[in-house]
Order: structure tokens, then C-alpha cells, then sequence
């Protein structure tokens, strides 16, 4: 494998980030049954509307988080255009996951937190 690493990050719910966290910040925790994939994103600004807007709300607190994965061990996954020209994603197949956890060089960082403003209406 090339040294060259990609930036990928991943909003995430406190629920999944203390499984990271458990985990000593070196893996993703395995996908439940209704979630055939991971899908971390190529993007920070992306990573970031979806904590804040979705995460923040639904779950009380958004997290972004950041990592770090050989480019070469992820040209398997073809890049998901999910939207727009920049909600851009990988798509893990769940059962690749724990090869995918191996090749996380470093730790996964969370990057910003977001908590709902209480004084909007």
C-alpha cells in the first residue's frame, strides 16, 4: 500500500461516537441490521450539514468526526454522488467493515459538536 492518505469524515450521534470512543477512537462500530452500509463522507462541509441539521435535532447533539485511510485500499469503494456536486460518500458494504477499521491510520478525531439552538422556534 502507497503511503497517501485520504481525509474522510462521518457525522455521527452520541450513540455511535461512545462505540468509537470505546473502541480507544480506532474503529467504526459494527452496522445494525437496517444499515447494510457506511458511508463516511468525502467532505468536511457535507459531514457538517448533516450533524448540524439532522443529527443536532434528531439526537441532541451532532458530532463530526475526521479520519484517516490509504487512498490506494479505497479506490474498491466507488465514490456516491448522494445529491449535489459536493454530497459526495464511500459506501462500505457492513460485513467489509472490520477490514475498512484496519486500515484507519491514526485515531478518528471528532472535529465539531453541534447542539441544537434552544431559541429558535
Amino acid at each position: 500500500m502507497s503511503g497517501e492518505l485520504k481525509t474522510l469524515w462521518r457525522p455521527t450521534g452520541p450513540e455511535e461516537l461512545e462505540l468509537v470512543r470505546r473502541s480507544g477512537w480506532r474503529a467504526w462500530p459494527p452496522r445494525l441490521p437496517e444499515q447494510p452500509i457506511f458511508y463516511p463522507v468525502l467532505n468536511e462541509d457535507y459531514a457538517i450539514r448533516i450533524a448540524r441539521d439532522w443529527n443536532a435535532p434528531r439526537y441532541g447533539v451532532g458530532y463530526v468526526t475526521r479520519f484517516h485511510v490509504p487512498e490506494d485500499f479505497l479506490a474498491r469503494y466507488p465514490i456516491q454522488q448522494a445529491g449535489g456536486e459536493t454530497i459526495l460518500e464511500l459506501w462500505v458494504p457492513a460485513e467489509e467493515l472490520d477490514e475498512f477499521n484496519a486500515h484507519i491510520s491514526g485515531v478518528i478525531e471528532v472535529v465539531h459538536e453541534f447542539r441544537p439552538d434552544l431559541d429558535r422556534t
